[in-house]
């Protein structure tokens, strides 16, 4: 079942009173308030805020209706205001419009279904706006959200960049402490690829433009380096004295098995002759 839309109805005439709540009854959705004065109206407002609609008359002693109705828009501006006046007056419908802000002045008598009628879209106006307004308010919040995550995006790839820039430096530095030792390192991955090489792996092996890097070392290393790197199995160290490229050195190969890498270091330190 829906809900019920409020309507509050204000004259000081009784009979009025009782043929508005009369047109409202064969309405299955409407709730009908009544009251024979502005005071009287405020007082219903009062008690029930989630009025949509007040229809009032014009001419009412004590407050009038345009002084009732910018009450209301005053203090409950999302409520609809109708006025209904018996007297074709161009300068009250003027103040009514300017102070109340009123939706629509109905000339008495009316007729039921013209005022059935635009009551219907009056709340179809105000339904839609009270829709845009939700949307508006969702869309806001949905923005603030997306420029929360923007925002933690943004911190997250700047601590990835800066911890990145850190490992650069970090492999850059490595880089130059292998380069600078006298010895031939050479980093072998699970699949027999040259990995790593320092300068002196270079000088050793000066295959193409990038060195031993990327090659196989089957492709790279002579038949009796790679018969010692096959010895290893399933060992952790090998070594043996070797001579290559008419150069003696003491060859060592290492496993690496950590939960960061895995592979084979293989060193060349050259013997004094």
């Amino acid at each position: 079942m829906s809900e019920l839309i409020q309507i509050l109805c204000v004259d000081d005439e009784p009979n009025i009173l009782k043929a508005l709540r009369r047109l409202f009854m064969d309405e299955d959705n409407y709730e009908v308030f009544l009251a024979e004065s502005g005071e009287a109206g405020l007082k219903v407002l009062q008690q029930h805020e989630d009025l949509r609609l007040v229809i009032s008359d014009y001419r009412m002693p004590g407050m009038n209706g345009v002084e009732f109705l910018s009450q209301v828009y005053e203090n409950w501006p999302d409520t609809l205001r109708i006025v209904l006046s018996g007297y074709a007056d161009t300068a009250a419908v003027v103040e009514a419009i300017n102070l109340g802000r009123i939706y629509k002045f109905i000339p008495k008598p009316w007729n039921d279904e013209d005022l059935l009628s635009t009551v219907r879209v009056a709340l179809q106006h105000q339904e839609l706006k009270y829709q845009n307004a939700h949307l508006t308010t969702e869309l806001k919040h949905k923005n603030a959200e997306l420029e929360e995550i923007n925002e933690t995006l943004e911190k997250k790839i700047a601590q990835r960049t800066e911890a990145l820039e850190i490992r650069n430096r970090v492999l850059a530095v490595a880089q130059g402490v292998l380069d600078v030792l006298p010895i031939a390192v050479f980093g072998i991955d699970p699949e027999g690829m040259i990995a790593q090489c320092n300068d002196m792996g270079h000088a050793i092996f000066p295959v193409g433009g990038m060195g031993p890097l990327g090659n196989s070392r089957c492709d790279v290393f002579p038949p009796n380096l790679n018969t010692l790197v096959d010895s290893l199995g399933s060992g952790t160290d090998v070594s043996q004295t070797l001579k290559i490229k008419y150069t003696q050195y003491r060859a060592e190969v290492r496993r690496i098995d950590s939960f960061s890498a895995k592979g084979l270091v293989v060193a060349l330190i050259p013997q004094e002759s």
